[in-house]
């Protein structure tokens, strides 16, 4: 193998976040990238867990109870300085999340590629904490519109960059394993509020005060926390020389016919039907799994009422307020539960995609959901909970799966050389599956209500469609090809796109001393960092779980 004695001539005019900064040096370890990229994904993936604020949040001038105003709008919330903001108010942050998420993913991908993931992290700590702690002056001054402005707009952006950054990078340092390697940073924005939210908890419980629920200061100390880590995830982050490969790999010589060694351009991704058809399997999968998320809690009360109390005859209509409450916190272990099964799923499942490749992936997606979601009111029926709570946690399994899996299956007909920028764009599909799994399952559980069908029932026919929407995608899964001639760039445009990142004196292709040096004690470091959170985050999450089976 060639080796150089430098990757970066530090040429003039080279910036601290440029792209040409970054290229990696021999002797660099490739594995010091996933936890880079961990740091990153672990902070923004708060964003799930924001609900941990929205009932202090109820009563930031009550304090103690909410000072309600029943003549209060949604525009007169945005600017109210006397009266409390309700859950309605506060939950369209979370809406701004997910759809600023995929619309600055898409907008600034290309941009990213440019760029480079340093710059990218960069720019998303910057909004994401600079967010965070533009809510905090939002709750100190109780101005609802500069908390919808820095955590969801803001914030949003944050997001968006930060998700996408370390995908093309960890998909070029890992073309042997480009499943597990994107698995193993996209499960970090899974796993960030099992971290977050009971830490925003404690931080709550220390700051409240006879004058404050304490929500703003835990703001400015997560902002300041994460800032920290995201800083260090973004200037951690390296790119390889063009040319590089792993030391002592080659592509095998019958690589399968889905897993192009060529590149398509971003101007001419979204042309191909191979791209929409990848759009909808990521929409329906996510669709049916999400749809599940936001109703995990109410889902399992309805259904099992008093036998998660040892009183399998109490229907939910019969429970008393006591009772609703107890069962409640079960339901939270559930929901507990799902979370780890959903960030477990995304290392799982993308790690097996190597494997078997994407497509029979999400061919395993949707046959298997589908199978599980027309069950559901079997096992229902059935009255057996470990049945019902098991089934659910492989679909969610299946649903961080599909999150995880989908940049290597863009990288396997598109190439590596656009595939953030091609995966920011095909987010949109999140953002469309954020509307449709809710509506589907919120608007068909009031309509069983209306019609008199009873709580534990209201659910089968949602179960039912959602297992048709996994089989729509089944449908798309299948009609995947690999994509003809004509969209590939030539090698003389590829090389062009590459020339800032190539290696000096060195031959083609090579590891160029670059890349190795296995789990070394750099790397044991850089993985404690980001593992020691996860293990708290999943030690408190099994001890709410308990309750569900104890």
């Amino acid at each position: 193998m060639s080796t150089a004695t430098e990757t970066f001539t530090g040429g003039g005019g080279v910036g601290l976040l440029d792209r040409e900064r970054i290229i990696a040096k021999p002797g660099f370890n490739r594995w010091l990238v996933p936890p880079a990229a961990l740091a990153i994904h672990l902070c923004i993936g708060m964003a799930y867990g924001f609900s941990v604020f929205w009932l202090p949040l109820t009563k930031s001038i009550g304090i103690t109870a909410s000072t309600t105003c029943a003549d209060m709008t949604l525009i007169s919330a945005l600017f109210t300085t006397s009266c409390d903001w309700r859950v309605s108010d506060l939950g369209w942050i979370y809406t701004l999340f997910f759809v600023l998420l995929g619309s600055s993913a898409a907008i600034w991908g290309g941009w990213l590629e440019k760029a480079g993931p340093r710059k990218a992290g960069f720019v998303s700590a910057i909004c994401w904490c600079g967010g965070i702690a533009i809510a905090a002056i939002g709750v100190m001054t109780h101005q609802l519109w500069l908390m919808w402005l820095g955590a969801g707009v803001i914030g949003g952006i944050g997001l968006g960059l930060g998700y996408i950054s370390p995908v093309s990078t960890l998909i070029k340092w890992f073309p042997d394993r480009r499943g597990m390697a994107t698995g193993m940073a996209i499960m970090g924005f899974g796993g960030g509020a099992m971290i977050g939210a009971p830490l925003a908890d404690m931080l709550m419980n220390t700051f409240k005060s006879a004058t404050s629920v304490g929500v703003w200061q835990t703001f400015f100390v997560m902002a300041a926390i994460y800032f920290v880590f995201m800083m260090g995830g973004a200037f951690g982050y390296r790119i390889p020389p063009a040319g590089w490969k792993p030391e002592g790999w080659t592509p095998p010589a019958d690589k399968s016919a889905m897993i192009t060694t060529r590149h398509v351009h971003l101007r001419d991704a979204h042309k191909t039907r191979q791209f929409w058809l990848i759009w909808a399997v990521l929409c329906l999968n996510v669709s049916a799994g999400i749809g599940v998320i936001g109703m995990a809690s109410p889902m399992l009360q309805e259904i099992f009422a008093g036998s998660l109390l040892g009183q399998p005859d109490l229907k939910f209509s019969d429970l008393s307020p006591e009772q609703l409450t107890a069962i409640a916190a079960i339901a939270a272990g559930f929901t507990g539960l799902l979370s780890l099964f959903n960030i477990g799923g995304r290392f799982f499942w993308a790690s097996l995609s190597d494997k078997i490749g994407r497509k029979n992936t999400y061919f395993t997606f949707f046959a298997l959901g589908i199978v599980l979601y027309a069950l559901a009111p079997w096992a229902a029926g059935l009255g057996s909970k470990i049945l019902f709570v098991g089934m659910f946690c492989i679909i969610l399994s299946m649903y961080g799966g599909g999150f995880a899996t989908i940049p290597a299956y863009l990288a396997d007909i598109f190439g590596t050389q656009f595939v953030g920028a091609i995966h920011g764009r095909l987010l949109t599909a999140w953002a469309t599956a954020g509307i449709i799994g809710p509506v589907v399952v919120n608007y068909i559980r009031e309509a069983q209500i209306a019609a008199g069908i009873p709580r534990a029932q209201v659910y089968d026919f949602t179960m039912y469609i959602l297992a048709g929407m996994l089989a729509l995608g089944f449908i798309a899964n299948l009609f995947v090809r690999p994509l003809a001639d004509k969209w590939f760039m030539s090698d003389a445009e590829v090389a062009s796109l590459q020339a800032k990142t190539k290696a000096a004196s060195v031959g083609p292709t090579g590891s160029f001393g670059i890349g190795t040096g296995g789990f070394d004690g750099k790397a044991a470091i850089a993985w404690a960092i980001v593992g020691l959170p996860i293990l708290w985050g999943v030690w408190i999450t099994l001890q709410k779980t308990f309750v569900l089976f104890g």
